[in-house]
């Protein structure tokens, strides 16, 4: 029982610096990251075992698992720097190494060297655009991202073999095209182009009524041939920063694509 005095655990003792409460790891967000980590570790294994279909299918489920993660810990205030260490970690393995690995297996072997280059590359630019959104997230408008997202190239990748392996091409078939659509994407994730971000989007916002039965029409619209529309969706965005680019320069505002630091203090302007 306690008797009113403090015990040697109630107050340091005379020199000592008070002990700081142990921190420790919020449960639900990192859940979510977890999650979209073990949708790209299963999509490296389904493409080990030439199960394409599901490696880009684990793919595009890590890519919904990344998105709410952050929402989920922002709505339930438990964001944190090991959380935010944790994600980009994932997203590496499952929108960098993973797409990579996918695509090479599938196709791009066939092209030789050219094949594991151009793997590599998309590899390369996922790390530095990961690396470059978290020393830049104080330059940038969150309305835009500086370069093509990793999820949003990764989707582009794994969406066409998606694609192709429904329709019963086999990948040596499209090698070249897929070792053009590999490049495009990785390099177009370390651009300076300018693509929306979604962000503004408040999930808490009331809407009409008529965005409802323009979601229920368009979640209807995927089930015909979920391949298909995904892939061409994520064409669509993965021309539009292009597209908002040269609307940019035509206005006579501030553009750029090739990025010359990874804190860009001259480029401030530039996404607003």
């Amino acid at each position: 029982m306690h008797d009113g005095h403090d015990t040697p655990h109630d107050t340091p003792s005379e020199g000592q610096e008070p002990r700081k409460p142990r921190k420790g790891i919020y449960v639900l967000p990192n859940l979510f990251t977890l999650a979209a980590l073990f949708g790209g570790f299963y999509a490296i294994v389904m493409a080990m075992n030439g199960r394409f279909e599901q490696a880009a299918i684990g793919v595009f489920c890590a890519m919904v698992l990344d998105s709410l993660d952050g929402r989920v810990a922002r709505m339930t205030n438990t964001q944190s720097a090991f959380g935010e260490q944790m994600d980009s970690l994932s997203d590496m393995v499952s929108f960098g190494a993973a797409p990579a690995l996918i695509a090479y297996v599938w196709a791009l072997k066939g092209t030789g060297r050219w094949g594991w280059i151009a793997a590599f590359v998309y590899c390369a630019c996922a790390a530095l655009r990961l690396a470059r959104f978290n020393v830049n997230t104080a330059v940038v408008d969150r309305r835009f991202f500086q370069g093509l997202p990793s999820p949003a190239a990764a989707a582009l990748v794994t969406g066409f073999i998606w694609l192709m392996t429904e329709g019963g091409i086999p990948g040596d078939d499209v090698r070249w095209v897929m070792f053009a659509l590999t490049l495009y994407a990785g390099l177009t994730m370390v651009t300076n182009v300018p693509f929306y971000s979604f962000k503004d989007i408040s999930i808490k916002r009331s809407v009409p009524f008529a965005v409802i039965v323009l979601l229920a029409l368009g979640i209807a619209v995927i089930n015909i041939d979920p391949p298909t529309v995904i892939f061409g969706l994520f064409v669509i965005y993965g021309l539009s920063g292009y597209a908002l680019y040269v609307w940019r320069r035509t206005k006579g505002m501030p553009t750029s694509v090739i990025s010359t630091s990874t804190d860009e203090p001259d480029e401030r302007g530039l996404h607003k």
